[in-house]
C-alpha cells in the first residue's frame, strides 16, 4: 500500500506540473495578446496624433488672429474678407471678382492701374478663400463651394445679375466652378495659368503622364499623396524625412527665368505673409492640395458647355510656354477640347506672367472689350 502511495503521489505530482506549466504558457500568452493590443491602440492613436493637423486659428476668437478686412457673413455662418480696388461699384461699368492663388490672399489682386480703372470703369472686388487671410475655413470646401461663395459676395455686395471672373493659379479651380455650377451669373471669365488636374477623366493617360512626370520627384509625391490619401497631406508636409511640395516650401526650382525677374514687383507679398497663413497651413494651403488634385465632381473639358452662345461674353486661359507649375501641353490640350476659350499662350512666359509689365491690362482689354 505504502508503495501504491508513492506512485500516485508521484503521477500526481507530474500531473500538477503539467498542468502549472499549461497555466503559467495560457497566462503568458494571454497577458502577450494583451500587451500586443494596447501597444496597436497606442500605435494606432500616436499615428492619429500625428496625421491630424492642428484646429486652425479663426480669425476674431479668443486665440485667434484679429479681424482687419471688411467681411461679410455666409449663408452658413462663416465669414469672408475682401478688398475692393479701381472705380466705385455705383461709377462701374465692369465688375470683376478677382480669386488668389495658391499660398496668396485678398491682398494679391492682379496688377489694376487707376488709369485702366477710370478709362474703362472697372471695379475689382479680390477676397480670401476659405481658409486663407481672414476668411473662414471650409472643412468642406470644394470647388463647387468656392463659386457658391462667389455668388453670395455678389449679392451682398450688389454687384448685380452678372459679373466678371478672373482666377489665378490655384483661383482656375474656383472659375471653372462657377463656369459650372453658376455661369447664369457670368459676363466672362478669364484663367491665368490655371492649375490643372492630371487625374481629369477626359486626359489620355499619356498626355496626362508625361505631363505628370515633368514635375519635381517631390511634387510627384505630394500630388500622389493629396489625390489617393487626402488624410496624410498634412503629414507628408510637415514631416522632415521627405521633402514636401516645392510649392509650400517655396523651393525656387519651381520658378523660371522670367518668374525670379518679376520676383521686385512680387515685393508687397512679403509685407502680409504672415497673414495669408495665420489660420493655419492646413485649411488654406493643404486644403488646396486636397481640392485641386482631389476626385472633381465635374471635368470642365466634357462637363462644361459654352455659357454665351450668343457671344454676349467669353471665355479666356492665358498660359505661359515655360510655366514650370502648370504644363503648358496640358493647358494646350484643355483649351482644344473647348474650341469656344480663347487660348492665349505667351512665349518665354513663366507662372508668374500676369505680374509682368503691361500685360494686366492686355488680360483686361481681351475679356471686356474682345482685343485681341
Amino acid at each position: 500500500m505504502a508503495g501504491a502511495s508513492r506512485k500516485i503521489s508521484a503521477a500526481a505530482a507530474r500531473s500538477h506540473t503539467r498542468k502549472s506549466k499549461q497555466n503559467s504558457f495560457e497566462v503568458s500568452s494571454g497577458m502577450f495578446r494583451t500587451i500586443s493590443l494596447v501597444l496597436l491602440m497606442g500605435f494606432m492613436a500616436w499615428t492619429y496624433q500625428t496625421v491630424q493637423p492642428p484646429p486652425p486659428k479663426i480669425c476674431g476668437s479668443p486665440d485667434g488672429p484679429s479681424v482687419t478686412a471688411s467681411r461679410i457673413m455666409l449663408s452658413d455662418g462663416r465669414f469672408l474678407a475682401y478688398k475692393e480696388h479701381g472705380v466705385s461699384k455705383d461709377q462701374a461699368k465692369y465688375k470683376i471678382i478677382y480669386i488668389h492663388g495658391f499660398d496668396s490672399c485678398r491682398l494679391d489682386s492682379m496688377p489694376l492701374s487707376q488709369e485702366l480703372a477710370k478709362e474703362l470703369g472697372i471695379y475689382m472686388v479680390s477676397f480670401d478663400r476659405a481658409g486663407y487671410g481672414e476668411s473662414d475655413p471650409n472643412p468642406k470646401r470644394t470647388e463647387k463651394s468656392t463659386a457658391l461663395d462667389i455668388e453670395q459676395l455678389a449679392d451682398q455686395l450688389g454687384l448685380g445679375s452678372k459679373f466678371y471672373v478672373i482666377g489665378f493659379s490655384m483661383g482656375g479651380q474656383a472659375t471653372w466652378g462657377c463656369l459650372k455650377y453658376i455661369p447664369h451669373r457670368l459676363s466672362g471669365a478669364a484663367l491665368l495659368a490655371p492649375v490643372v488636374n492630371y487625374w481629369w477623366p477626359a486626359f489620355p493617360a499619356n498626355v496626362s503622364k508625361e505631363a505628370y512626370n515633368e514635375q519635381l520627384v517631390q511634387d510627384q509625391w505630394a500630388l500622389r499623396v493629396a489625390h489617393y490619401a487626402p488624410l496624410l497631406t498634412y503629414w507628408w508636409n510637415t514631416q522632415k524625412r521627405f521633402p514636401p511640395s516645392s510649392a509650400v516650401a517655396h523651393n525656387p526650382a519651381i520658378f523660371s527665368r522670367q518668374d525670379k525677374e518679376l520676383f521686385p514687383k512680387l515685393a508687397e507679398w512679403v509685407k502680409h505673409a504672415a497673414q495669408i497663413r495665420q489660420q493655419g497651413d492646413f485649411e488654406s494651403l493643404h486644403r488646396d492640395l486636397i481640392v485641386g488634385f482631389g476626385n472633381w465632381e465635374f471635368d470642365p473639358m466634357s462637363d462644361i458647355e459654352n455659357p454665351f452662345q450668343n457671344n454676349e461674353g467669353s471665355v479666356h486661359v492665358w498660359q505661359g510656354d515655360e510655366d514650370l507649375l502648370v504644363p503648358a501641353s496640358l493647358q494646350r490640350y484643355v483649351a482644344g477640347k473647348l474650341p469656344w476659350v480663347h487660348y492665349h499662350e505667351l512665349t518665354g512666359a513663366g507662372h508668374m506672367f500676369p505680374f509682368g509689365d503691361g500685360i494686366s491690362d492686355a488680360i483686361l482689354k481681351a475679356l471686356l472689350l474682345g482685343e485681341k
